[in-house]
């Protein structure tokens, strides 16, 4: 019998729209799912702002990246709505004995796995050779899953505001 491939962690979403807002949010190591669905699961049942019920839907990434995607924010925006639930899963974090990331944290795939960093080590790790062009950086701050769905999630260094910043054209002989 020939073995199946494991179901995409993007199968979770395949009801959504591509215009759907979406939320990246790392954890500072790997995370199992069964651990997270409990509480993600009763947290976003009981999304509501102002008589408007959310219907979020929710994955693991990377075995730390926790993706939220929910539709009605994408054409009725709420920010109050929004920030009730990054609340929520900052305490969720909490009751389970995991740190999220600081959003501003530059999430890198090195040859050891996934290694967030601090803004302010940017410049350092560029210096010394730990990060470079071509190191695939994962970018927390995709907007939509449609942005998701077409690989926007993992781009070369080079392709970033950290290129454009940090990296200077070498000059030619």
């Amino acid at each position: 019998m020939p073995l199946s491939n494991p179901p995409s962690p993007l199968a979770a979403f395949a009801t959504l729209p591509d215009e759907a807002r979406l939320w990246l949010l790392a954890f500072d190591r790997p995370v199992e799912a069964a651990l997270l669905a409990p509480e993600v699961e009763a947290l976003l049942s009981r999304w509501r702002h102002k008589g408007v019920e959310y219907h979020a839907t929710w994955t693991i990434l990377e075995g730390r990246i926790l993706a939220v995607a929910e539709p009605t924010l994408a054409t009725q925006p709420s920010g109050c709505a929004i920030d009730g639930m990054l609340r929520g899963m900052h305490q969720l974090a909490g009751r389970l004995n995991l740190s999220l990331l600081d959003p501003q944290a530059v999430l890198a795939r090195l040859p050891g796995g996934l290694h967030a960093f601090d803004r302010a080590e940017l410049e350092a790790r560029l210096a010394d050779g730990t990060l470079e062009g071509a190191t695939p950086l994962l970018d927390l701050t995709l907007f939509n899953l449609g942005d998701l769905r077409q690989g926007r999630l993992e781009r070369p260094l080079a392709a970033t505001w950290i290129g454009r910043k940090y990296l200077r054209a070498v000059p030619s002989a």
